[in-house]
């Protein structure tokens, strides 16, 4: 099981990466950093991000799980656990790059996640996204 700086590295592989980090959604902190960041600071990046994270999961609307009012509870059938984040990952998309903000799930309360900044011409969102969450599945934090 990969650790963060392996991770960051498996990220960098995808086709049009411009840069990697994990970053703890409740401090804004970068974990573990790898290639650009936009605009060059990779604290001030880790911040902004963390602030969209904990926007995109304290939102009630934003962590519905998609269930009509008065459904059935959520089951081991693949509803929300406890331990996964109500949201699973945010795709920010500019003029020349996307962002994809990934969850981890662990068997903790995890307030992690990782983050992708993929150039828009290079990249493949989609493939990028797959790769991302295989990625943050594996990802061993300690």
């Amino acid at each position: 099981m990969p650790g963060i700086d392996e991770s960051l590295l498996d990220a960098m592989r995808l086709q049009g990466a411009r840069g990697a980090s994990v970053v703890d959604w409740i401090s804004g902190l970068a974990l573990g950093a790898v290639g650009d960041a936009p605009g060059g600071d990779v604290e001030a990046m880790a911040a902004e991000t963390a602030e969209l994270a904990r926007l995109a999961t304290e939102s009630g609307a934003l962590a519905l799980t998609g269930k009509s009012p008065g459904g059935p509870p959520d089951d081991d059938s693949g509803g929300p656990s406890g331990k996964e984040p109500p949201v699973q990952d945010l795709i920010i998309t500019n003029a020349d790059s996307y962002h994809l903000l990934r969850f981890v799930t662990t068997t903790f309360d995890s307030t992690v996640f990782v983050h992708l900044w993929l150039d828009r011409d290079e990249g493949n969102l989609a493939l990028a996204r797959i790769r991302l969450a295989e990625m943050a599945d594996r990802l061993v934090l300690g």
